[in-house]
């Protein structure tokens, strides 16, 4: 099972906790809301305020992180895709007899870069098209340096450079690919939650039963929703956030190619 799967599984999970500590604190608080004076309850409300304030300021930080990789990702994928069509176009510097079996690999490894991340989540099924992109790399620049042997010193100037990149990008997409929120501040994230899951449901203890049971739910459920949406942000090729509307350069490139 991958770990992303794992997350998928535990996001439900977080849910029946948060409900549950709710629950918990109310029924605490609704054992000692006779016996706490007011000076008592103004100091739990100022904690309250400052475990809910950090909260807020935490999830914010996060969202924007996300975000922020989330958009990366969509303009790495433009930007890998107008690399390939930069360096497909100028095979046209190369002598007639070399470009049509450049050009085929050139379109071979416009698909198998695609599939690197159409396959996600099947990771063993990425890797796999990532192996053979890797490889036609290596056919692709060893193909061209052969055919500049017969072709003018300008040719090597202006299609080395665009090959070169649309190599690079390659490891900047790999890298990025796996850059995630840290575990530790998911985990200060969560731990906040459950905590103020335990707050709230002591606050609200007192009220009118359905009052109090639909603010527990809307809390819960409110904060869920935020997580996932973090997670569905750092893995876009995964959930229901996805990048899948990018690879249309691909496809375009694609097109152009044929």
């Amino acid at each position: 099972m991958s770990d992303n799967s794992v997350v998928l599984m535990s996001i439900p999970s977080l849910f029946v906790v948060m409900l549950l500590l709710l629950e918990v604190g109310r029924r605490l608080g609704a054992r000692h809301v006779g016996e706490e004076t007011e000076h008592e309850r103004s100091g739990w409300g100022l904690m309250e305020a400052a475990m809910y304030g950090l909260l807020g300021l935490l999830i914010a930080f996060t969202v924007a992180g996300a975000g922020s990789r989330y958009d990366r990702r969509r303009a790495l994928t433009v930007q890998e895709a107008n690399a390939i069509g930069t360096a497909y176009l100028r095979l046209n510097l190369l002598p007639p007899a070399a470009q049509p079996a450049l050009r085929e690999k050139f379109r071979s490894y416009t698909e198998a870069r695609l599939r690197v991340f159409q396959a996600l989540p099947d990771v063993d099924a990425s890797n796999a098209q990532d192996a053979r992109a890797k490889q036609l790399q290596q056919d692709i620049w060893n193909g061209a340096i052969a055919a500049l042997h017969d072709a003018p010193q300008a040719s090597s100037m202006l299609l080395l450079p665009a090959l070169n990149d649309m190599i690079d990008i390659t490891t900047t997409r790999a890298v990025e690919l796996k850059a995630h929120t840290p575990i530790p501040i998911l985990g200060v994230l969560v731990l906040l939650a459950v905590l103020c899951c335990l707050l709230g449901g002591y606050s609200v203890a007192g009220g009118k039963q359905l009052g109090s049971r639909l603010h527990m739910l809307g809390f819960a459920v409110v904060v869920t929703l935020t997580v996932y949406v973090i997670f569905d942000l750092d893995h876009p090729r995964v959930g229901l956030i996805r990048l899948d509307y990018a690879d249309q350069a691909f496809l375009d490139l694609l097109t152009m190619m044929k």
